[in-house]
């Protein structure tokens, strides 16, 4: 079938072929295999590891991710078909390039330098937001322990001024009861001036039945 293969490095290859005109509606399978053993394998597909389908207007393709270092078989067919020794070609990959194994390194670390980051970020979200979530609290408990205290200080001014009202009045009414009192002094000393007699007891009668006392004129009279 006049199957070749090129540009083999470590993890790539480039397999070429000519066309067929049995697949001019259809396409090709490319199917591949690492450490081949012709004694213990069939070509049969399912003995195939990996199996690509390219369409019927092109004629190569490049294989990836394969093993440095490792010998594989590759087939060609139409249409899924098993494929025959004369349409498969055996190659072995390179060692890897330093190059390429740069490049897989650098890969790596960036992949884990990007999860890292994103773990970060999302723990930094978390405990930016119980910081946020624990002031707030804070705040709020603040607030209400202000409200509590005005409320008691409005409530000692309201009794204070309540209780310095109450004394006040009661001040205010014994000042009114004593200069009432004094007034009423001084207006009964002043009838008691005007009118001594008023001042003085009137003689209470005797009863019946005590005896007049005799008077002495009229006792000499009576002799």
């Amino acid at each position: 079938m006049g199957i070749t293969i090129q540009n083999i490095t470590g993890n790539t290859a480039m397999v070429i072929w000519p066309k067929m005109a049995s697949c001019a509606d259809s396409f090709y399978s490319v199917m591949y295999h690492p450490n081949w053993n012709s004694m213990l394998s069939s070509y049969s597909r399912k003995s195939f590891q990996k199996e690509e389908r390219v369409p019927t207007s092109r004629s190569s393709f490049v294989v990836e991710n394969l093993t440095p270092l490792t010998t594989y078989i590759l087939c060609v067919t139409c249409q899924s078909a098993n494929p025959s020794s004369d349409q498969c070609r055996t190659f072995h990959t390179l060692e890897q390039d330093p190059a390429s194994a740069s490049n897989t390194k650098k890969e790596l670390a960036l992949g884990i330098w990007l999860t890292s980051s994103v773990l970060l970020l999302i723990i930094a979200g978390i405990l930016l937001y119980g910081c946020l979530h624990l002031l707030c609290r804070k705040r709020q408990e603040q607030q209400e322990g202000q409200n509590r205290t005005s409320a008691g200080s409005t409530g000692e001014t309201w009794t204070k001024s309540t209780a310095q009202t109450s004394e006040e009045f009661g001040r205010q009414s014994q000042l009114i009861q004593d200069t009432e009192g004094k007034n009423r002094g001084g207006i009964q000393l002043a009838t008691i001036i005007a009118n001594p007699l008023t001042c003085k007891k009137p003689i209470m009668q005797t009863s019946k039945s005590q005896e007049p006392v005799p008077v002495p004129g009229q006792y000499s009279a009576m002799n």
